[in-house]
């Protein structure tokens, strides 16, 4: 009796089809990669495409940490119509003439979206409002607030602006923009209160995430070249491109796995999750800094 090929561990990085949830891919991946240990870090909505991070078997344990970095988008904002999800997927509520607004109006906007910002998420959004998710309250015809939250939008430009009809017969402008931002910010969010401060309203017509962290679009592969040949990032190669690395000796390598909390060099001081490596390279663990020592967060030596 043969047994059973357990998967490499490791990270697939998925080009995401439109029209799929995160959790279609993740149950995709299940079928390609024959295991049912396989998660995501950070969702995206079915109508955006490109970079999905997936952990298979034990760098499942990784995807906690890597859904907190930074995240890099390119989207184009229709400017003139407003929508009650405030993206393409959902119905016009509201459309006004956008064709006076003004490239200097338009970047004003954008550099008051730009840095540190308080930004209230879609009420379609997967946020859980006292336990119950948004969509779910949203869904239901709930008349609910959802309160802002600080994110971090590094970079926010526009690259084009397109005059268009709308289908309604709107005139509407079309900015294609790019965005570099914390993890939890909303581009549709951003879309939206773009257009709420011009006063002719906003929505996402589409969007493509081109990073994750240090995993960019170019290592991606769509469904159906992993369905061909499933491409996994080893764990260790992972980890070492999205987190600082700490190379310890073989006793130091044995003490850690035993549990032993080791002292941390200070470079390593609030670095938040750092690698660590033993000798030949084998991935041990990620720990973080607890008053100079190192306190495990996830091991991964066997």
């Amino acid at each position: 009796m043969t047994q059973k090929q357990t998967p490499p561990d490791g990270l697939v990085i998925v080009d995401k089809p439109s029209g799929f949830t995160s959790h279609d891919v993740v149950a995709k991946m299940r079928g390609i990669a024959r295991t049912r240990r396989v998660g995501h870090a950070g969702t995206l909505d079915p109508m955006a495409t490109g970079v999905l991070v997936l952990g298979v078997e034990r760098a499942t344990k990784l995807l906690g940490h890597l859904a907190l970095t930074e995240k890099e988008y390119l989207g184009t904002v229709r400017l003139g119509q407003t929508t009650v999800t405030d993206d393409a997927e959902g119905e016009i509520t509201a459309s006004a003439d956008a064709s006076r607004v003004t490239r200097e109006a338009v970047d004003a906007g954008v550099a008051a979206l730009t840095g540190d910002i308080m930004q209230v998420p879609s009420k379609v959004s997967a946020i859980k409002i006292d336990g119950v998710r948004s969509y779910k309250r949203a869904r239901e015809g709930e008349e609910f607030d959802i309160p802002a939250r600080p994110v971090t939008v590094s970079s926010f430009s526009v690259y084009d602006v397109r005059e268009a009809v709308a289908e309604d017969g709107t005139p509407v402008l079309d900015l294609v923009v790019s965005v570099v931002c914390s993890s939890g910010t909303y581009i549709r969010a951003l879309a939206r209160d773009l257009g709420a401060g011009l006063g002719v309203g906003g929505h996402l017509t589409a969007l493509r995430r081109t990073r994750v962290g240090p995993y960019w679009l170019d290592a991606a592969k769509t469904l159906d070249q992993l369905q061909e040949k499933l491409t996994i990032m080893p764990i260790a190669e992972a980890a070492a491109a999205a987190f600082p690395r700490w190379d310890v000796d073989e006793r130091r390598a044995r003490l850690l796995t035993n549990g032993v909390r080791l002292e941390m060099p200070e470079e390593y001081a609030g670095r938040g999750p750092v690698a660590v490596f033993g000798p030949e390279g084998r991935f041990l663990a990620l720990v973080e800094e607890q008053r100079g020592k190192a306190k495990s967060v996830a091991v991964f030596a066997s």
